[in-house]
């Protein structure tokens, strides 16, 4: 038996034992408010609101994710450095000069600044 014959036998048939095994031992407790549909025009349910959240949070993960990604679209570049030749380094220059543009724009922007709502007092 070859590996990716294995793998096609072996990874559904984990999956649906795993998903098996979650059905039989997660805790099932549903209740009304559960089970209703949400609409944004209704009051939470319980006290269950939360208190607001900083849209900046959600910027700096976008950030994050849009660098973190860029190790993906290298790591081809890098495997294959030896076949590239200097076209293929031009290419990669121009990139990280695209990227390195986009975050000196970004802290240009104070993208990356949290502001903190945290008093602090000075005894």
């Amino acid at each position: 038996m070859t590996t990716q014959t294995f793998f096609f036998i072996f990874i559904p048939i984990l999956a649906i034992v795993l998903l098996g095994l979650n059905l039989i031992f997660a805790p099932h407790n549903p209740y009304d408010e559960k089970d209703s549909a949400f609409e944004c025009g209704f009051h939470s349910f319980l006290g269950q609101n939360r208190s607001e959240f900083s849209i900046s949070f959600f910027i700096f993960a976008l950030l994050f994710l849009l660098f973190d990604l860029e190790i993906l679209l290298v790591y081809p570049y890098v495997v294959s450095a030896y076949v590239n030749g200097i076209f293929g380094l031009i290419i990669m220059l121009l990139f990280f000069l695209v990227l390195t543009l986009g975050f000196v724009f970004e802290l240009g922007k104070n993208a990356l600044s949290i502001d903190s709502r945290q008093v602090y007092y000075v005894k």
